[in-house]
């Protein structure tokens, strides 16, 4: 697959480490999960997949009590879900998913991210074409033997199942996601170093070092904004 899922993580939890901003983006969303539906995750699955992931990167309690209690109080803050789809350097791509109040804002905040940094949007569907919305759900602890085998129990069938570096990373059909983490729970697995709903490129490019550098810095920017929720890419970065 070509992905360090659990160096990704890392990496955007630390650069986001002393300003909270990973936090205040996790509110933002389960505030918007909870709001759509039940504020109850065992009958809400948008919230619960927001949850499960916020769990990865160690969001606090207060933090996730917090944007559920504002549900629950009937806050009128409403947020629009959006994507962009957009050209990196040497023509690697980049799909952008955003939460905002202000749509207009977020366009063309989007929109300098990547012009500034050598890269330009394009229209919907120039890039998603060449990505597949994938689970994918990490586990320490265990061997791919193991995972393969508690998942043929409980019969739950998966895209691929990759050894990296302490973790075993499962790859599946987004309809599998909770299916695969109830086969690890009744396997008394509790604690997950991934748990995403993501887009994943069908075929990952390798850049120059000069056009890496440039497209590490236009992530950055992108990643930075407030309205950004996720980004995805074609780039392997060698992590």
């Amino acid at each position: 697959m070509g992905r360090k899922w659990n160096n990704i993580k890392e990496k955007k939890a630390s650069k986001d480490a002393n300003t909270s901003r990973i936090y205040a983006k996790f509110g933002r969303e389960i505030y918007v999960a909870a709001k759509q539906g039940e504020p109850d995750p065992e009958s809400n699955q948008a919230l619960k997949v927001v949850l499960e992931r916020a769990k990865t990167y160690s969001v606090p309690k207060n933090i996730i009590d917090r944007a559920i209690e504002k549900a629950k109080g009937g806050s009128e803050e409403t947020y629009d879900e959006l994507r962009y789809e957009g050209f990196g350097p040497s023509g690697s791509m980049v799909i952008v998913d955003a939460l905002t109040n202000n749509v207009n804002r977020t366009a063309s905040d989007v929109r300098a991210a990547f012009g500034k940094n050598g890269g330009n949007m394009g229209v919907s569907g120039s890039v998603a074409y060449m990505f597949d919305a994938t689970a994918v759900i990490g586990v320490e602890g265990k061997s791919e033997e193991e995972v393969l085998e508690l998942l043929m129990e409980a019969d739950v069938d998966v895209r691929d199942i990759i050894a990296e570096d302490d973790s075993v990373i499962v790859y599946a059909e987004p309809d599998q996601f909770h299916a695969v983490q109830e086969a690890f729970k009744s396997a008394g697995v509790t604690e997950f170093t991934v748990a995403e709903l993501t887009m994943l490129a069908q075929n990952d490019v390798t850049l120059d070092e000069e056009s890496q550098a440039k497209f590490e810095k236009m992530i950055d920017a992108i990643e930075d904004l407030e309205d950004v929720r996720q980004v995805y890419h074609n780039v392997d970065l060698g992590e």
